[in-house]
């Protein structure tokens, strides 16, 4: 006879609105891209004035400006910044896009995945207006939000529920879970430098004043926002200076 299949049994299932983001490690601040950036005209010199790096000089300022306005990338990678984040599985993908991140994902093959899923909270624009590559979005109508809400808790639900049918039967996670759909939670480490970062935010950011519009989907700018707002708490010159360059990645 088979052996019995036992599973813990999974937690009520969740709906969550939101996305988590926390800085577990780094090692990142603007003395890093002055001591790089230096070592081109000092050489070995570099290892002796980094340590008395005075950040507040108007020449440390005017070097990591000069650096982010003609575009020499190179000395904003001598940094790392290491982020937990948790959100829907449709904004990990858009994540993955971005080449220049390490990432670690929970997989679904290894445990059980927890039944947490996303749904647009009521102040998520709904109705999608204009062409494509400029698309605005605009508040949708108590109906509209409605209907998305009821809609996806009862897909969310029953898709829950055909993984567990299938789990109790004894079908292997990596078998059970192509039924869940993207609005599932997942949790990841991404580790990536200032100037990848830079390139991430140029392009899931929407902000006044840059010098290339973006029109990023609102739940990978909702993690986006979370990882800048580390960011400029680590780096203030380079942030400023990105900003004041129109948030262009060098």
């Amino acid at each position: 006879m088979p052996t019995a299949i036992v599973r813990a049994v999974p937690s009520e299932i969740q709906f969550r609105s939101d996305v988590t983001v926390e800085l577990v490690r780094s090692s990142a601040s603007d003395s890093d891209v002055l001591f790089a950036a230096r070592v081109s005209t000092q050489g070995e010199q570099t290892l002796e004035s980094a340590q008395d790096e005075n950040l507040d000089t108007s020449r440390s300022k005017g070097l990591i400006n000069y650096l982010m306005r003609d575009r020499h990338g190179s000395p904003f990678e001598h940094n790392s910044m290491t982020f937990y984040v948790q959100a829907p599985i449709f904004v990990f993908r858009e994540f993955m896009r971005h080449r220049t991140a390490s990432y670690n994902e929970e997989s679904g093959r290894y445990r059980e995945l927890n039944p947490v899923f996303y749904v647009p909270g009521p102040d998520r624009n709904l109705v999608q207006v204009g062409k494509a590559g400029a698309y605005d979005f605009l508040p949708g109508t108590p109906e509209q939000t409605e209907l998305v809400s009821s809609e996806v808790r009862a897909v969310c639900t029953e898709a829950f529920a055909s993984y567990q049918r299938m789990l109790d039967a004894g079908v292997a996670r990596e078998v059970a879970r192509i039924v869940l759909p993207l609005t599932i939670y997942s949790s990841m480490y991404v580790t990536v430098n200032a100037r990848s970062l830079m390139n991430f935010l140029s392009l899931r950011t929407k902000r006044e004043g840059t010098h290339f519009p973006s029109y990023p989907q609102r739940e990978i700018e909702m993690a986006a926002e979370k990882m800048e707002n580390f960011w400029q708490e680590l780096m203030p010159l380079t942030y400023a200076a990105f900003n004041e360059n129109g948030r262009v990645a060098p």
